[in-house]
């Protein structure tokens, strides 16, 4: 498989469905309002640089669980496959097991 090495603070992911029961098995509806998308991270770039010229470290890692906005990032294929790459900053959060 290709390998995608983002660059700055610009992170790779791949689009997951998101959950439609809780663990105690309580299924969820689908709402009317929009949900923000899940995904895993697949790679992170080194960080974007600050007003001093440091690098600052991403807050995400991959394999990480993120939400994003339906709208953020750009959607390419690599290898067959779909993957989504957008900026850190229009990461909403990372989900927490």
């Amino acid at each position: 498989m290709s390998q995608i090495r983002p660059l700055h603070d610009r992170i790779v992911i791949q689009r997951s469905e998101p959950e439609t029961k809780t663990a105690s098995g309580i299924v969820l509806p689908d709402s009317a309002g929009e949900k923000p998308e899940q995904g895993i991270v697949l790679a992170v770039g080194p960080g974007r640089r600050n007003e001093h010229g440091e690098r600052v470290k991403p807050d995400v890692n991959a394999g990480d669980r993120v939400l994003f906005g339906k709208y953020a990032g750009q959607t390419l294929k690599l290898d067959g496959k779909e993957v989504l790459v957008l900026r850190e900053e229009d990461l909403l959060g990372v989900i927490e097991a």
